[in-house]
């Protein structure tokens, strides 16, 4: 990409999309095409036509999607599979039809089967049974990762893919009906803090590990594979650590600083037991990430103290 190069970043006001263009906007890039969700609907096919027709971005971060956590990828499953693939399909047929440069399209980590070997290797994809909870989820980014896969081999393309792990960070969703974990505990830790509530309940049993990544460090991963990877196949982006739900907890009630007890309630789901990726691939294309995981929560409350926090009064 040059400086000057048109870029569309979409899904700008999300947690993804905003650490893009926070990345792209620090490294001087000049040509930055946003929009917002009232501006152009993304699951309209007529609207997203026009825009690639008048805009004709000629790199495209597609960031934009419909997430969430347990409880809402359970309640809500036809909403998940039809949102997103609605999206990707407007968007990645468009690049194509408007001769794109580049795409890079996000995924999740959710891809991978339940029982997964670990660490989690790209070409673990599609060889076992998706996590229920989350599966409607999983499968609308499956279909998005072949989809760029497709219209390279069809067309010529050059549409790339990235997987990255458990995300947080500045701008959140910290919204307890539809967050992911991390967040929620922000948020739960801090409201008990300030009601002085003796004791906070988490989902249960605590045991799963998860992985988790600042969300400027994917950012600048998602930058890097832009501007120097070229190849067929998706690329994981973690860190190559995880914890425990419970000892994520612990870390989270002492940066919020809440004295309370926990109270792991193992009758709700734990979803996957383990969700590390193996990122050897990234690794030896010459990327790592920075955040330290304690640092970054420290950042992120620090953003939920100073926004959400704000709105909520």
């Amino acid at each position: 990409m040059e400086k000057n190069s048109k870029i569309y970043v979409a899904g700008h006001s999300g947690l993804v999309g905003s650490a893009i263009l926070r990345n792209l906007e620090k490294k001087r890039f000049e040509s930055l095409v946003i929009r917002t969700r009232q501006e152009l609907d993304l699951t309209n096919q007529v609207q997203v036509d026009a825009f690639f027709a008048e805009e004709k971005p000629e790199y495209v971060f597609l960031a934009a999607a419909h997430v969430g956590g347990i409880q809402a990828n359970s309640t809500y499953p036809a909403d998940f599979f039809f949102i997103n693939s609605m999206i990707q399909n407007n968007v990645i047929n468009n690049a194509y039809k408007n001769d794109v440069k580049k795409l890079l399209f996000l995924g999740s980590s959710c891809i991978y089967p339940k029982l997964c070997p670990q660490p989690m290797k790209e070409e673990y994809l599609l060889s076992g049974y998706l996590e229920p909870t989350n599966e409607a989820y999983a499968l609308a980014k499956i279909s998005g990762l072949k989809m760029c896969q497709y219209y390279n081999k069809q067309h010529g393309t050059n549409f790339i893919s990235c997987m990255p792990t458990n995300l947080y960070g500045p701008n959140d969703n910290f919204d307890l009906d539809s967050s992911h974990v991390l967040p929620a505990l922000i948020r739960k830790f801090h409201e008990a803090k300030m009601a002085t509530e003796t004791s906070v309940e988490i989902w249960g049993s605590g045991a799963p590990l998860r992985e988790f990544l600042y969300v400027d460090d994917m950012a600048d991963a998602c930058v890097f594979l832009m501007e120097s990877y070229m190849g067929q196949e998706h690329v994981n982006i973690g860190t190559g650590k995880e914890l425990s739900i419970k000892d994520l907890a612990i870390l989270i009630k002492k940066i919020v600083g809440y004295h309370g007890e926990l109270v792991f309630d193992s009758t709700k789901p734990d979803g996957m037991p383990r969700k590390l990726l193996d990122s050897s691939k990234l690794s030896k294309l010459g990327w790592t990430f920075s955040q330290d995981l304690e640092e970054g929560i420290k950042e992120t409350y620090k953003w939920y103290m100073g926004n959400k926090v704000k709105r909520q009064l």
